[in-house]
């Protein structure tokens, strides 16, 4: 039995880091275990320049605690009315390493997202002709689309398109959900690859409606059900370079989770990277951990691999029930209980 295991510094493919005082709280929960991450810019305003980008990525690198190297990878939150030479002009200087594309009122500040995809196809066809990566929410919005079908409904009415018009741009859908989704990457070739969260890992949409509401464990896109959480595990675990690690770790306070209206997000950084080891684990899989939280990624963005390590070893971990951030409770992913693996260096 492996009782330690060592590899390459992982990267988080999608994350939330907010701005203002919670990002400077929760940025150093990343930077301990991450070399690198894919910052979402659904800020408010959302990040639709490269100068906002920036700006904002300025911000963050000021919270990264001293000894330690992280780099945010920022990326452009796309509009109907996104300048696509802005955008261009925003990857060759190496503000922008992707677009993010939220169909609006998708989740969390995506009211300005892109209100007809097919109107994107000239942005599109510009970061195709440039080589920059687009990363999705894949999910249809529209109200008569149940919720725990709206990725599904995605894939057939949008994304199959978008790979078919434009087949030398690289996709990344991100945080996946479904069995659908898992068959329609495999499908799709090397450059569409998907990002797995440790929550649509660990629970499905029981996790959520049994014994009352969890608002802690809602997020966007919601957990389904206990076939497709199978789909997503063995996907992981398959040693597949189309997968690859993405917390979606999306930081609310206790008291906004716990509201009349409860944000949808996961605050997962805390203890990402014990969470997914632990479904290798029980996958039996170790041998593969290596590959979706740190080789994978970089080579779908084209990006050198970390040079530096991290050692995890088997040991109880016990989540607390809440952390402090801005002086107020926050509940990360698997409070109150333990996981079985324990970052040490």
């Amino acid at each position: 039995m492996t009782d330690r295991l060592t590899i390459r510094r992982p990267d988080d493919w999608h994350l939330h880091f907010r701005d203002g005082a919670v990002m400077r709280d929760v940025v150093p929960f990343t930077a301990r275990q991450f070399g690198r991450a894919i910052v979402m810019p659904n800020l408010t305003p959302p990040v639709t320049s490269a100068a906002l980008a920036a700006a904002y990525r300025d911000r963050i690198m000021a919270a990264v605690p001293a000894g330690l190297h992280f780099t945010p990878l920022m990326t452009c939150y796309l509009t109907d009315s996104t300048d696509p030479d802005d955008l261009a002009r925003g990857a060759a200087e190496g503000v922008f390493t992707a677009a993010k594309l939220y169909p609006a009122n998708a989740t969390t500040n995506s009211a300005a997202g892109v209100s007809n995809i097919e109107n994107l196809f000239p942005v599109l066809a510009r970061m195709e002709a440039e080589d920059i990566v687009l990363c999705i929410h894949g999910e249809v919005t529209d109200h008569d689309i149940d919720v725990f079908d709206r990725e599904k409904e995605f894939i057939e009415r949008h994304l199959r398109s978008i790979v078919a018009t434009f087949p030398k741009l690289r996709v990344v859908f991100e945080h996946i959900t479904t069995g659908d989704a898992v068959d329609f990457v495999t499908a799709a070739g090397p450059q569409v690859a998907a990002t797995i969260t440790p929550q649509h890992l660990h629970i499905n949409r029981n996790a959520m409606l049994v014994g009352g509401m969890q608002p802690h464990n809602y997020c966007l896109p919601v957990a389904k059900r206990e076939t497709h959480r199978l789909a997503l595990r063995a996907a992981a675990t398959s040693g597949s370079p189309q997968f690859f690690l993405g917390t979606d770790s999306a930081p609310h306070l206790k008291r906004d989770k716990e509201s009349a209206c409860g944000c949808a997000g996961i605050f997962g950084a805390p203890f990402a990277l014990e969470s997914y080891l632990t479904v290798f684990d029980e996958e039996g899989a170790l041998e593969r951990f290596e590959g979706f939280a740190s080789l994978h990624g970089p080579a779908f963005y084209r990006l050198p691999v970390n040079e530096d390590s991290v050692t995890l070893e088997r040991a109880e971990v016990a989540v607390p029930p809440v952390l402090q951030v801005t002086g107020e409770d926050i509940v990360p992913f698997h409070a109150g209980t333990t996981l079985g693996w324990r970052l040490v260096g």
